[in-house]
């Protein structure tokens, strides 16, 4: 349960209907398995002591009493086991019959919950037995099991010592209507959501059923464990299939086909649906009845996928609408730029790598949409001490075959004079070396849009603006920022989707050559002809620092965390110390390079992670890191540090 997984699980197990001692024997060998295998919380489907299916039996004394001295045979069997189980069964309140969900914990009864929309339609005829919850709304006692029990369907249950943990529990229907429980328990602070549920099986019926939770757990921002009846109940009228799922923030993370194993488990990370909630604030807070119980604090094993690369969609379909969404933000937000200025000219300084190229094909797009020629977009191309043939020629190759049109202003005389100015020696590869060609670049660039009254688009990307890649007032600054909030992992795909579905011949063979170029900003001189200067040599792997960004901005993880993610997600591809080296290197360049980010130019939001001063991130450019790096060394694979192995 450290660093907010919690292990959950939802059991379909074999029925007999109405016969509520092999039931209880199924559902105590059910909590066995989930708690052998790790799990927190399990659940169980609705009226599971005794079958869904049981009809008119259900007004049966028999049936009833057999039904609770299951129910007390499964609290026994849970003492000793620090597992939240949730069964399914008739309990009689005040003289009334409830379809209730029973919260047991460690050989006690936490409380009953009972369900609040009682369907009586279709196939359903639950009102034949059963009252509503919502007579229940305030907190009645019952005795049950030989306990004294509250009985509330306004209730949530606190871990104590686990205090983003908060269960709030609901019965088939309330999932099914508008406005259901799940929206109250969730504003009262409930993170997970435990759903046992009766739905028989029709065509289609399981699509619709995923659709549901997906939306439930999204639209609460919460986790959700849908446990279904299956094999078993009566075949009399229905079928049921025992579909379970676990969903988190509208992602399904396991799940039990219809008609399959009858066995879902997961890890839900309660601490990131928190703060995604501390984030949004707009979720109205309702007091409800508190049921506290206490668990221990241990290791959970992680069997959920973890995206290497979050920004990037793995589903080729998926991966495809990603991109051509992407590029119209992009373009839609320059044409917009260019629409209120009146602009009728676009330069872009092409280096012949990707970044300039992704911006290039923006512009291609948003001339397209303002109704202007491509001779309207000027792509120059300035090489320096440390610029390569392949790249000089990929940026010339690039435009021709996009029609735009191209100059070439060899900056290397206009450099080398101002470094004599400063005294410096013109050698020596220094920053002040690096960042003179850079901010000579953005002046000439400034300087030829301002003569042909047009815009500077800009082209540093938002895994570059992270960690403070780019020259303060040079590349770091344009009119207008295209790639600002878009990923490198994601550049690359970007590039490449244009490349595959858009670009004509030439066009495509020129991306394709600009993809397999190693990402250099060529400010140090070529050796051999080759690019010397290799960004993921210096600062890390993108593929790595695109994770870091999301796990820690996105959802606010601390470094420990991201690292314990990042072992588990690149498992195979990187070692442990060279990811804890990276890591330690975005945390420290992120703090020391706010000040670059705190004066960006305009630009259009493209996904959940942005790090524009006006938009997604607002962050004094003088805070303090000390707390995160000492976070982060609490786990350094030097020390062996046994606490934050997986």
């Amino acid at each position: 349960m450290k660093d907010g997984f919690v292990k959950v699980a939802a059991v379909s197990p074999s029925v007999k209907v109405a016969d509520c001692e092999f039931n209880a024997s199924q559902i105590c060998e059910g909590i066995q398995r989930a708690f052998d295998d790790g799990a927190n919380v399990v659940v169980f489907p609705e009226l599971s002591v005794c079958g869904y299916t049981c009809g008119d039996l259900l007004l049966q004394n028999v049936l009833l009493q057999s039904a609770e001295n299951a129910v007390e045979k499964i609290k026994d069997f849970s003492t000793g086991k620090q597992i939240f189980v949730v069964i399914g069964a008739p309990v009689v309140v005040c003289g009334k019959l409830y379809n209730c969900a029973v919260a047991v914990y460690d050989g006690k009864i936490l409380g009953i919950v009972p369900k609040r929309n009682i369907p009586s339609y279709a196939e359903f005829y639950e009102g034949r037995y059963f009252e509503s919850g919502d007579k229940l709304d305030r907190v009645d006692k019952t005795e049950y099991c030989g306990e004294t029990v509250d009985v509330c369907s306004k209730a949530v249950f606190r871990c104590r010592n686990m205090k983003n943990l908060c269960i709030g529990i609901e019965i088939c229907e309330d999932m099914w209507i508008a406005g259901g429980p799940a929206d109250r328990l969730c504003a009262a602070g409930a993170t997970v959501i435990c759903n046992l549920s009766a739905s028989d099986e029709t065509v289609g019926k399981d699509d619709y059923r995923r659709l549901l939770i997906k939306s439930a757990s999204g639209k609460c921002n919460c986790g959700y464990v849908y446990c279904d009846c299956g094999s078993g109940e009566s075949s009399t009228d229905l079928v049921f299939s025992a579909h379970d799922m676990i969903a988190e923030n509208g992602v399904i993370l396991a799940e039990s086909e219809p008609f399959g194993k009858g066995y879902a488990i997961s890890e839900i990370d309660v601490e990131k649906l928190a703060a995604e909630r501390i984030k949004q604030n707009t979720t109205p807070s309702e007091p409800l009845k508190e049921i506290y119980f206490d668990c221990a604090l241990k290791d959970t094993a992680l069997t959920r996928k973890i995206e290497k690369y979050p920004f990037v969609p793995q589903g080729d379909a998926d991966r495809k609408a990603r991109c051509e969404r992407v590029l119209e933000i992009q373009a839609q937000g320059l044409a917009k730029r260019m629409r209120h200025t009146g602009s009728k000219h676009l330069v872009v300084g092409l280096s012949g790598g990707l970044d300039s190229a992704l911006a290039l094909l923006v512009m291609c797009k948003a001339a397209e949409i303002v109704g202007l020629d491509r001779k309207s977009i000027t792509a120059l191309t300035m090489p320096c001490f440390g610029t390569t043939k392949r790249t000089r020629s990929n940026a010339e190759k690039l435009a021709l075959s996009l029609g735009v049109s191209f100059g070439k202003v060899d900056i290397t005389k206009t450099v080398a004079r101002h470094l004599k100015d400063i005294g410096h020696d013109g050698v020596t590869g220094d920053v002040a070396f690096e960042n003179a060609q850079a901010r000579e670049r953005t002046q000439v660039l400034m300087d030829f849009a301002n003569r042909t009254g047009g815009l500077v688009v800009g082209t540093g990307d938002l895994s570059e603006l992270a960690l403070g890649w780019a020259t303060y007032n040079g590349d770091h600054m344009s009119m207008y920022g295209v790639n600002g909030s878009v990923p490198k992992t994601l550049v690359r795909h970007l590039v490449r989707y244009y490349a595959e579905n858009v670009a004509e011949l030439k066009a495509r063979r020129v991306l394709e050559d600009i993809l397999d170029t190693p990402v250099s900003p060529e400010l140090i001189p070529a050796k051999d002809g080759e690019i010397s200067q290799k960004t993921e040599e210096i600062v890390g792997p993108y593929e790595l620092h695109d994770f870091f960004l999301y796990n820690i901005v996105r959802w606010g993880f601390s470094p420990a965390k991201t690292f314990r993610l990042a072992k588990y997600a690149f498992e195979g591809d990187f070692d442990d110390k060279t990811i804890y080296k990276w890591l330690k290197t975005f945390v420290s360049r992120f703090f020391a390079q706010q000040f670059k980010r705190s004066c960006l130019p305009d630009g259009p939001k493209v996904g959940s992670v942005d790090l524009s001063p006006r938009g997604g991130w607002r962050m004094p450019s003088d805070a303090c890191r000390t707390e995160w790096i000492k976070d982060l060394e609490s786990c350094d694979p030097e020390k062996q540090c046994s606490e934050y192995k997986l």
